[in-house]
């Protein structure tokens, strides 16, 4: 899937939403409309190397379970998050967030996102609507990101680890 830009204005400085995006378990709450049955896959949830495994609720999506870890931070500016899904776990799948801070106190967040998928049957399923579904989704989790933060609303319920 080619990839797709959403941003959201957030009026809070740019350290503490990265503190925020830094912690994967916390990803949970800003998307559970969308990705639920969220499982850690360590105890520290937070940093690089930590990730999740969660199910896609895409319609029909028969093979719907996925995983991210957090791949690079730069603090306060970038984090990268690399995973897979789809039958066999075998389209790749990057999530950027990018915090820019155009007036003191108030973070732009830009997330893109995109998917890798080699095998025909995959590319289909993303061009018929696929990648539409997929950045009106991840522009309520940005809504309800902005949500979250300045005014402590709309939060969902953090994941657990994988073995508890």
């Amino acid at each position: 899937m080619d990839p797709f830009t959403v941003s959201v204005n957030i009026a809070l400085p740019r350290e503490q939403v990265f503190e925020y995006l830094a912690d994967i378990a916390n990803h949970a709450e800003f998307t559970d409309h969308y990705l639920v049955d969220w499982r850690l896959t360590r105890e520290e949830s937070y940093g690089e190397g930590a990730g999740a495994r969660f199910r896609v609720k895409a319609p029909m999506n028969r093979f719907a379970w996925a995983d991210m870890t957090l791949a690079e931070l730069r603090p306060p500016f970038k984090i990268v998050e690399r995973g897979r899904g789809g039958k066999f776990n075998r389209i790749k799948m990057i999530g950027t967030y990018e915090i820019v801070e155009p007036h003191p106190g108030i973070s732009r967040v830009h997330y893109t996102y995109e998917t890798d998928a080699h095998v025909l049957s995959d590319v289909i399923a993303e061009n018929f609507g696929g990648r539409a579904w997929a950045k009106r989704k991840a522009r309520r989790a940005l809504r309800r990101l902005r949500a979250i933060l300045e005014e402590d609303r709309q939060r969902g319920r953090r994941p657990s680890v994988a073995a508890r």
